[in-house]
């Protein structure tokens, strides 16, 4: 062992592991090609909650950077909602990244080639890691770089609301609703033709004008009613309005937000309860993950505050507790209690 020994980097071991770089690479073009979002994201039910999403975010306020605009929350919001991630070019502005590929170091981002869209054509640009804003939810521990989308991770009930929209749709584009088959007695063609005529321009279509010119043992046809046989299928007898129902509202649990706020009978309560659950246990944890992000990138302490702008909090409930509180000090004074005392009552109710 020679002196300059001791000022060469001890080599990196590198393995193959899973089923090897040819298949992991076919995989991820696989994944490039198909998109990794889901197939539920043309539904309503999906983008109604990423515009909750979207708008609750751009009402955020941010303390400690003057990049993280309106704007770009708002794109982070639906970014993050349809693939689970949001990569931003730090500059002297934050250029979103419509494409990108990355190199790892103990499972954590070292280096980023970066594709950023333009109108007449996207440019690629390679940046360490210190110079990119990358947000990600619902990770892997295999792969603690990559973000989840929620219609990824619930692709199951995604794939279900999928085929039961597309089955409706193509039953009312094709099926022959309002259309029936009418009996009437035989007659003249003059009197069928004319008749069979009067039923177009109407709402659903004649399909067949069916004779009930028989003879019954030999005598004459017995007296018919005129009443139409209709060929619309029977679409509530396949539960599919429940199923949808209920795939839609899965689809919303799978956002965070609580299906009662899409119920047609939904109350004011129940609306104010569902924006604070959307907003403490969905949005605000993601807008902590993109402050620390952001802390770490920017050189600054960066805060984002969702529940605030958005109001999602009980005012009739905080207003109550407050005047509890002053009621509770006013008490205590009274009694002679120390301050000391009377906060240690309230750090039990962890009010402090």
């Amino acid at each position: 062992m020679g002196i300059f020994d001791w000022f060469r980097r001890s080599p990196v071991e590198t393995r193959s592991a899973m089923s090897g770089f040819t298949a992991e690479l076919m995989a991820a073009r696989e994944s490039y090609i198909s998109g990794r979002r889901g197939i539920a994201e043309l539904t309503a039910a999906a983008q109604s909650c990423i515009s909750l999403w979207e708008g609750a975010f751009a009402l955020a306020e941010v303390d400690g950077t003057n990049l993280l605009d309106k704007r770009t929350l708002a794109l982070t919001a639906r970014s993050v909602a349809l693939r689970g991630e949001a990569v931003f070019l730090i500059r002297d502005k934050l250029i979103p990244c419509s494409d990108w590929d990355l190199s790892t170091r103990d499972g954590i981002p070292k280096a980023y080639r970066l594709s950023i869209s333009e109108a007449g054509g996207g440019t690629t640009q390679t940046a360490l890691a210190g110079e990119v804003l990358h947000l990600r939810i619902g990770v892997d521990p295999a792969a603690p770089w990559l973000g989840t989308a929620p219609l990824r991770r619930a692709s199951l009930t995604a794939g279900l609301l999928n085929a039961l929209e597309s089955a409706l749709a193509e039953v009312y584009e094709n099926a022959p609703l309002g259309s029936q088959i009418v009996p009437y007695p035989e007659g003249p063609e003059t009197d069928m033709t004319t008749l069979g005529r009067s039923f177009r321009g109407q709402r659903g279509r004649v399909l067949l004008r069916e004779s009930v010119n028989v003879s019954a043992a030999g005598g004459p046809a017995p007296a018919v009613d005129w009443k139409p046989s209709s060929v619309s299928p029977d679409i509530e007898r396949s539960m599919s309005v429940e199923s949808v129902a209920a795939a839609r509202d899965a689809i919303a649990g799978a956002f965070g937000v609580l299906p009662g706020l899409f119920n047609p009978a939904t109350t004011g309560p129940m609306v104010r309860e569902a924006q604070r659950h959307l907003a403490q246990w969905t949005l605000q944890p993601i807008a902590g993950l993109l402050a620390q992000e952001a802390s770490e990138k920017l050189g600054a302490a960066v805060d984002i505050d969702v529940m605030g702008p958005t109001q999602a909090f009980d005012a009739g409930g905080s207003a109550r507790a407050l005047a509890t509180i002053v009621q509770a000090y006013a008490q205590a004074k009274e009694a002679g209690l120390a301050p000391t005392v009377v906060d240690a009552a309230l750090a039990r109710l962890d009010w402090k």
